[in-house]
């Protein structure tokens, strides 16, 4: 089944060019876009004009499709309704015998040692594999609409402090160890703490 270019320029948009910290507080350039991956300016348009409905960007009269930032605020809202997610997830996925530890620890794996772009990608992918753990499609599409927001985030609570990578990587050791002993109190206390720890570097570097 091929991919219409609205939904390729949707998906270029959405989990490449949002996602990138750097395009906070700008302009896109259509053109540019669509000679990038290949289609007309109207497939973009469209594309835009879904984004749009989601906040992700603000049309802008005679000035185009702007990027704008996260603010304080919002930052502590998605990290909010992040935990309430998680948190519902864990707690469901512990309920049915279903905690997907052994592919979260496989994210896990993938985070060590690289660069930080595929360091939050993998750190996106643990979050994701909890959520979907939960078995309630419903709650994995509400998620994974958070995406761009969570990698420019991920992105840039890296830059709150030296030692934010090794802090990651020991709170999501931590979010396994509970989800395999099979708690859920230790699990949801482990989920906040991360996703605190996360809004703080984050707040410091605002």
């Amino acid at each position: 089944m091929s991919v219409s270019g609205r939904d390729r320029a949707y998906d270029y948009l959405r989990n490449t060019v949002l996602a990138d910290p750097a395009a906070q507080g700008t302009f896109l350039n259509e053109q540019e876009i669509a000679d990038r991956i290949g289609v007309s300016r109207t497939p973009i348009r469209e594309a835009l004009l879904m984004l749009s409905a989601e906040e992700l960007v603000r049309l802008v009269p005679k000035r185009g499709a702007y990027i704008p930032e996260l603010t304080a605020g919002e930052l502590r809202e998605l990290l909010e309704l992040r935990g309430v997610l998680e948190r519902f997830a864990a707690e469901r996925a512990l309920a049915a015998g279903a905690a997907p530890v052994d592919e979260l620890r496989a994210a896990l794996a993938d985070q060590k040692g690289k660069d930080d772009r595929t360091f939050i990608e993998a750190d996106t992918r643990f979050h994701t594999i909890l959520v979907r753990a939960a078995g309630n499609e419903t709650l994995t599409r509400t998620y994974e609409t958070l995406r761009a927001r969570q990698v420019v985030s991920g992105l840039v609570a890296l830059q709150g402090g030296v030692h934010r990578r090794e802090a990651v990587l020991a709170e999501h050791e931590a979010i396994v160890a509970a989800l395999a002993a099979g708690d859920p109190d230790p699990a949801r206390e482990a989920i906040t703490a991360h996703l605190d720890a996360t809004l703080r570097a984050l707040l410091a570097i605002r």
